[in-house]
Order: structure tokens, then sequence, then C-alpha cells
């Protein structure tokens, strides 16, 4: 199976694996670049709690036996990275897949001198190719590029293809995976925080396609996120899932927005306006700004209204200024019934409200919306995905403004927006 950048697959679930092992090779003109393969041993805080988590050619093996690396002899593949899958520590929730170009920036060697770049994850027992990734054709003056994850989800092993090329070659890796490293110079500075802006870059490349493909480049609009924080949301907050939802929707902001902040809501049975989250803060912000909040009431039931109705406070009141408002509204099932008067009293407002079901549920209230009467203009929209972190980022930008369009001219035809 080749994947395409930015597609999530099941690795283990329907397969008995036992380990796997990823080859990677590439081509080079210069026969004098250097290239090394790596692999990162993560926590849930996506950092590696130890040294000894850097699995590379001066570390070749973790010390519990999961993950070794090796210098290949074929012709093809250059090196390799086993995963026992069954060995992993309890600790290891995902693992980081590198390929970097020794000494690059001080050799003037860059990932557009590489070509012919690739991954393949086969079954070490039967040798049998599982998938093949290949990726590196729009690089330039990057050194480095994570070429993907292998994270676990609901007990199973899963694969993100990534493919993102950074500046700052290995040092900035080590450092944005949470290793010390000895230079601290302003240049390896400025490249580490290139590192942590990119996957943004990357996913705003992704959401102006979108907006080419929608007709909406040249709409200026105020972005929110509304985040269910039930009980039943619990798993999701602590694995991960919605701090890469709120790192996801800010690409969406930082195209759509002149200030390029995403505005942020939580609310179970009470509510708590947030900070607003920009490229420069969004790091660790659900783990900061919401976990580690203790005056913000958590997992608890669902009341949808009163945050709604502080959502329509901030903008017609507070903050008046006639922008159109795109509010992304996150829910994992079960909103309230009066929802639809809050609904249709905002229909005479600039401001569209696209809600996402997540999870099982039924969402009988929210599957009703594009029939409901009594409003000035259709302003909401729901969609439901079984698993938000299954879907790639091009799926979910193409469904995220899928209505805004039709809203935006409605709109403006019954002159809510100028």
């Amino acid at each position: 199976m080749l994947l395409s950048k930015g597609q999530k697959i099941d690795v283990t679930k329907g397969r008995k694996l036992v380990s796997v092992k990823l080859l990677f090779g590439w081509k080079t003109k210069d026969s004098s670049i250097s290239i090394d393969a790596a692999a990162f041993l993560l926590s849930d805080r996506s950092r590696c709690e130890r040294d000894e988590d850097f699995i590379f050619y001066g570390n070749p093996a973790a010390r519990n036996g999961s993950t070794a690396h090796s210098v290949m002899s074929d012709a093809n593949d250059r090196e390799s990275i086993t995963i026992n899958l069954q060995r992993t520590d309890e600790q290891t929730a995902k693992i980081a897949f590198t390929v970097t170009i020794h000494e690059g920036e001080e050799q003037g060697q860059y990932m557009q001198d590489v070509s012919g770049l690739y991954m393949r994850i086969i079954d070490e027992s039967s040798n049998e190719e599982l998938f093949r990734y290949e990726f590196g054709d729009e690089f330039t003056k990057e050194t480095a590029v994570v070429v993907g994850e292998l994270y676990k989800h609901q007990g199973e092993w899963k694969f993100n293809a990534i493919g993102g090329g950074f500046y700052g070659g290995l040092e900035a890796l080590c450092t944005n995976f949470g290793l010390e490293i000895e230079s601290g110079s302003a240049e390896a500075a400025a490249a580490v925080e290139e590192l942590v802006r990119s996957p943004i870059d990357l996913r705003k490349k992704l959401v102006q396609i979108t907006l080419e493909k929608k007709q909406l480049t040249n709409v200026v609009a105020r972005v929110g996120i509304v985040l269910d924080i039930t009980g039943s949301m619990q798993t999701l907050y602590k694995n991960g899932t919605v701090q890469e939802v709120v790192e996801r929707i800010l690409a969406v902001a930082s195209k759509f927005d002149d200030n390029g902040a995403l505005d942020v809501w939580v609310y179970d049975t009470h509510f708590s306006r947030l900070p607003s989250v920009t490229e420069q803060d969004f790091g660790q912000y659900v783990e900061n700004n919401i976990l580690n909040n203790n005056a913000i009431h958590k997992f608890g039931r669902n009341n949808e209204p009163p945050v709604m109705e502080d959502v329509v406070k901030k903008y017609t009141d507070e903050e008046d200024d006639g922008t159109p408002v795109f509010i992304i509204f996150i829910n994992d099932g079960g909103v309230v019934k009066p929802i639809k008067k809050v609904i249709t009293a905002a229909s005479v407002h600039p401001i569209f409200w696209q809600f996402v079901g997540i999870g099982h549920s039924d969402f009988e209230v929210l599957r009703q919306l594009d029939t409901m009467e009594g409003r000035v203009v259709d302003n909401a929209n729901f969609f439901h995905l079984d698993d938000i972190a299954a879907v790639t980022d091009e799926v979910l930008y193409d469904q995220l403004l899928n209505e805004f369009p039709s809203w935006l001219k409605a709109a403006k035809e019954k002159r809510i927006i100028r």
C-alpha cells in the first residue's frame, strides 16, 4: 500500500504483528552527503523523557530491546529501524522517525540535493511489505525530515505519514523532542523556533488549497473553537487528540483571521473563555491552559447554550466590527435541545456555526440543523467523524469549509455581513 502525505493507517489492527522493520532509502548525486535515520521514543507529551530514548547510529538499541537501528548493505535500503511492538514500554506513546543530513547547513547540503526518499514498513517475521511512503519532492533548504509517527490508539498501533521538512538538522530535532543539546547559539535557537512552527506552516498550505478550491481566498473572518470538556471527552484530552485538534484548527485561523489568532472556549455544565492561541504559543496549549487550569470546570455533563451565548456576546457586543465569524464546535454527543433557540436567535448575526460530532453518539439534535425553521439564514452545519485523529488534514479542512461559502453568500444578501 502506497501512503500519501497526511494519511493515517492501521498497522496492527487485523494483523498478528510482533515486530516491524522500517527501511529507509534515498539517492544522492554527491557522495559526500551523509544521511542518517533515527527514532525518537516519545511519551504522551511528545517528548523523549530520557536521553536513551533517542535511537540512532550512536545509540543503536533501546535498553529494553524494543527498538534497534542498523545500517543496511542493500543498494536501495540504506538504514533500518526495528520495533518490537511487544517490548515497547507503557511510557512510549508514539515513535517519531526522522532522516537528517549530517552537518547539512555547515556543508551547504540540503534535502533538495537528495532524491528518491522513501520509507517502507515490513513485517519482520515474514518480510512482507505492509506500507511504503515516498516523500521529499517539495523540499528545498531543509536539512531534516520527520518522516512519520507510529502511535498507539485504542490499544492498536497506527502510522501517520508526515513528511515534514525542517531546518536546523539533528540539533533542532533533538531540542524539539525535549533532549538537551550543548549548543546554545542564537542560530540553534532560531532553527528550533522554525522547526516548531513548521507543522502549522504545512497545515496552512493545505488550508490555502482548500480556500482556493472553495473560492474563499479573499475572505477575512474571525475564527473560534468551542471544545466539549464533558466526562466522555477525558481520554481525548489526555492522549493529545484535543491538542492536535487545536493545532489543526489554528491553521484555519492563521489563514482567515487578520490577527492569526484562534479564540477558544471549553464547556461542560459551565464554560470558560480562554486566552486565544497563536502560532507563537500553540505548543502544550491544552495542557497548560486547560488540563492544568484549576479554574476550569471539567468532565461534568453538557450544557451548550451558556457557552454559545457567550460566543455571541463576544462578537456582537464586545467586539462588534461586522467581520464574519466562523465557529468550530467540537462535541462528542448529547447536545441539549435548547441550542436550537440560540442558533435561531443568532441567525441575524454574522456568525456561522460548524458543528463537528466525534465518537459514536447518534447526534440526533445536530443532524436536524439543516432543516431548522425560523432562521433568517441557514447559519449552522454538522458533520460526523467516528475518529477525528484518523482523518487527514485535507479531508478535515474540506468538510469544515464546505458550507461556509453558501452562508457567506446568504448573509451578504440579507445584509448580515457587508
